[in-house]
């Protein structure tokens, strides 16, 4: 009988021995995850601390700029929108009748592709010749002839309109 108590006694043992190293196994883990954390926590101060003082700096030199630009800044004034006369208003084979950019742009965002495309190819472009000849706008036509679709145009248009009180 003693012999029957030993093996159980090494049966229990074994047994131990697992639940300690899976209790082992279980509390390494845990400090693992703990001291991960801590990592991470410290790692999120840093940062954000950094991202804190990158931004501060950032905002007082973009402010110290912005205040530079409003001081040297000079006040433009804006054109007087140029009028063709009937004489010299452009003539849109649709039939609409232009007489300034603003109207151009009118007609360019209802206009078209068969009808841009009778006005404008590779030869020639009658919207940037109209627009250099009588409304006096040569950079306006340079960015016109370069334009290959009426929302192209009309984009172009409308950023020239901008420099015009209108």
């Amino acid at each position: 009988m003693p012999t029957k108590k030993k093996t159980a006694a090494k049966k229990t043992s074994p047994n131990k021995v697992v639940k300690k190293t899976v209790a082992k196994k279980a509390t390494k883990k845990v400090a693992v995850k703990k001291v991960a954390k801590k990592v991470l926590a410290k790692k999120v101060v840093k940062k954000t601390t950094a991202k804190k003082g990158v931004k501060s700096s950032r905002s007082k030199k973009s402010v110290a700029k912005k205040a530079a630009k409003k001081t040297t800044a000079p006040t433009q004034t804006k054109k007087p929108l140029v009028t063709a006369s009937n004489d010299q208003s452009f003539w849109v084979t649709n039939g609409a009748v232009l007489n300034s950019l603003i109207a151009l742009r009118d007609a360019l965002d209802e206009m078209e592709k068969e009808v841009y495309s009778y006005h404008v190819s590779k030869e020639h472009n009658d919207f940037a010749s109209w627009v250099d000849a009588v409304l006096c706008d040569a950079e306006c036509a340079a960015e016109l002839k370069r334009a290959q679709t009426p929302v192209k145009a009309r984009t172009v248009v409308t950023r020239h309109l901008k420099v015009y009180s209108v």
